[in-house]
């Protein structure tokens, strides 16, 4: 304790001893006198000592405070120019005003008071209105910036270790994948056994290099299946080659009659070996049923395809379709009935499948009804025919009639597509988790989950074909009506361009079952006549056709004119057929107010790949997308998404 203090200490003393005496000696006075006088002249004495006392204690104190100022100022100082922490300050025009010796060595000069700041960190962008922490990279090193615009001032702190140790750590986060050849049982049927090793020693030698080669440990599981295990430095190198062992082994089995192709499934960015274990295996579920021959990588909340250039090899056996149809019957067996609804504005294939489905219900001894909201014109005269019959017609109903009917213990059967936000009515999946789906698009991120049987087959050349092989195996002697299998076999004809596309052996079989089961193909040709006025539009939108990338047709209608979307599609479809096009898109406003696009292809541009990235989807040849806005804005994100793929994939060269 400082000297002058322990002084305070006595002095305080020293005035409660005076208080005790000048008391002592008031009441001396009233019997001693004499002792009294002398009790006030030694209080007197004691008074001025203590005054002395507090006017030294005062000077001292002063004395004091002043060298512990001091002292705080020498030692601020010293802080802002040695510790390793940069200090600016700046003024209104944002011109460098002071800054501590650390700044200075920071960007290797004496002084940069008078410079902008604009010029001596270019990237730095300070906000006004609040105080902020930005990341800076000055020279080799990274600094985090705190800025305080109140006071323009800017503290740069080192933050390289951090910063290196942070990209270390997810540079070696782990990932985790899943390799299968997708159709290694077609692919090798009809092969001996020598000829069929001999094949998969050199496709298991090349996943082998390639996995060598960029740094993956692989593991063998199955005759047809890999693990893998690999960080984000060799993911990222994958990403950039875009997987190339995917053509690589593609060509090496091209000389087979069905060349085998790979499936891969990635998954990154999640806390536990086990939802890594979990995140792959569905990648690699999302891989297979896009069709395969591709790769899905999940990292966190980023879903990436890459490959998927090749139409998904058709399956030569139906023992799923025999297995699938006999869990749909059980099913449909056990619920109190059975609601069944395509996607918004149905077409042709969707009503097909619904009443191929319907059949079946009744077959079992259940009720069904088909969801109905609106009528696409492609199905007008379709449903036209429907209404003329009223055993078919009544069991049609509007979305409000099916959420009142609907329970906990009724099945939803979904169609055509396998997307909640795009079914007839959303709600009803919320109402019941008894849900199946069949569909034969190639499958999207977003997808009902909680399906209890999903029969998803790209292949396939419709959602009516894949319909129509379970409806063989719910009873051995069904019955079909006229009405029901022309519209089966209707919705086959519309999606195969009457059998000229996305065909397969099992399509020309259903087809035939259909036509054994009553299917009128001269009522099919009246269903689809195209009336003049439908044609001059189509004419007119053709008028507008650009050609990109020498085999790429593009048209966009006229803003302000409407036209459906079965108008859209079949103005794609006529471009495809035009000599040296292998791709084309129609752009055009819909009645519901937002731009539709119409994408076909020959199969050598995924349509699939290129509307999913303007929030679409489809097929391998055959995809759509709605936006909102105009066509001119929708035309010039189409072509940026066009050029982005050339770049990335060369696909017009």
């Amino acid at each position: 304790m400082p000297k002058f203090l322990l002084k305070r200490w006595h002095g305080l003393h020293m005035v409660w001893t005076f208080v005790l005496l000048v008391a002592l000696s008031i009441i001396l006075l009233a019997f001693q006198w004499i002792l009294g006088t002398l009790g006030l002249i030694a209080s007197c004495v004691l008074a001025l000592y203590t005054l002395r006392a507090e006017t030294a204690f005062r000077r001292e104190l002063n004395e004091y405070i002043g060298t512990i100022s001091h002292r705080v100022k020498k030692a601020g100082a010293e802080v802002m120019n040695e510790l390793p922490l940069g200090m600016l300050l700046y003024n209104d025009d944002k011109i460098v005003e002071w800054h501590n010796p650390y700044l200075g060595k920071m960007l290797g000069r004496d002084s940069v008071i008078g410079e902008t700041l604009a010029e001596l960190f270019p990237d730095l962008k300070i906000k006004k209105e609040r105080e902020e922490r930005l990341d800076l990279t000055v020279g080799k090193n990274v600094y985090q910036v705190w800025v305080r615009p109140e006071e323009r001032l800017l503290y740069f702190r080192d933050n390289t270790a951090y910063f290196t140790l942070h990209k270390k750590y997810e540079e070696e986060k782990l990932a985790i994948g899943i390799v299968m050849m997708d159709n290694l049982e077609e692919g090798t049927q009809g092969l001996d056994d020598q000829a069929r090793s001999i094949l998969l020693a050199k496709v298991t030698g090349e996943i082998t290099e390639w996995a060598n080669r960029n740094g993956i440990y692989i593991r063998r599981t199955a005759s047809d299946r890999f693990l893998i295990l690999l960080d984000q430095n060799a993911l990222r190198k994958l990403e950039q080659s875009r997987f190339e062992i995917l053509d690589d082994v593609r060509d090496l089995t091209i000389e087979n009659k069905l060349p085998l192709t790979l499936s891969i499934g990635i998954a990154s960015g999640f806390d536990t070996l086990t939802e890594l274990g979990q995140m792959a295996q569905t990648s690699l579920d999302m891989s297979l049923g896009r069709g395969g021959d591709q790769v899905t990588v999940k990292v966190g909340q980023r879903l990436s395809f890459y490959g998927g250039r090749t139409n998904a090899v058709e399956k030569r056996t139906r023992v799923r379709a025999r297995v699938i149809s006999h869990a749909l019957r059980d099913l449909m067996k056990e619920s109190d009935k059975v609601i069944i609804m395509g996607h918004k504005y149905p077409d042709m294939d969707a009503i097909g499948a619904s009443v191929g489905i319907l059949k079946a219900v009744q077959t079992v001894g259940k009720e069904g009804y088909i969801v109905l909201e609106g009528v696409n014109p492609s199905i007008a005269r379709l449903m036209e025919a429907i209404s003329d019959d009223e055993n078919l017609n009544r069991w049609f109903v509007t979305p409000e009639q099916a959420l009142q009917i609907t329970n906990q213990r009724t099945l939803a059967v979904v169609l055509d597509t396998h997307k909640a936000s795009m079914v007839a009515e959303p709600k009803l999946l919320q109402q019941t988790h008894r849900i199946v789906v069949v569909d034969h698009h190639r499958r999207s991120e977003e997808f009902i989950q909680e399906a209890m049987l999903v029969y998803m087959e790209p292949y396939a050349s419709s959602t009516c074909e894949l319909v129509t092989e379970l409806l063989q195996y719910i009873h051995e002697r069904i019955q079909m009506e006229v009405l029901e299998a022309t519209a089966l076999l209707a919705g086959i004809v519309i999606d195969t361009k009457s059998f000229s596309l996305r065909t397969g052996a099992r399509t020309f079989e259903a087809a035939s079952y259909l036509r054994r089961s009553g299917a009128d193909s001269a009522l099919i040709q009246r269903l689809l006549k195209e009336d003049l006025e439908g044609y001059i539009q189509k004419a007119e939108i053709i008028r507008s056709t650009e050609i990109l990338y020498e085999h790429i047709a593009l048209a966009a209608a006229e803003p302000g004119r409407k036209y459906s979307q079965l108008m859209i599609a079949q103005v794609a479809d006529t471009l495809l057929n035009m000599t040296d096009i292998t791709a084309s898109f129609v752009i055009a406003e819909r009645p519901d107010g937002r731009i539709g696009i119409s994408a076909r292809s020959l199969g050598q541009l995924n349509m699939q790949v290129v509307m999913e990235r303007l929030g679409g989807g489809g097929q391998l040849t055959i995809a759509a997308a709605q936006l909102e806005g105009t066509i001119a804005e929708a035309k010039q994100k189409l072509k940026a998404v066009l050029e982005q793929m050339e770049q990335e994939e060369g696909l017009f060269q």
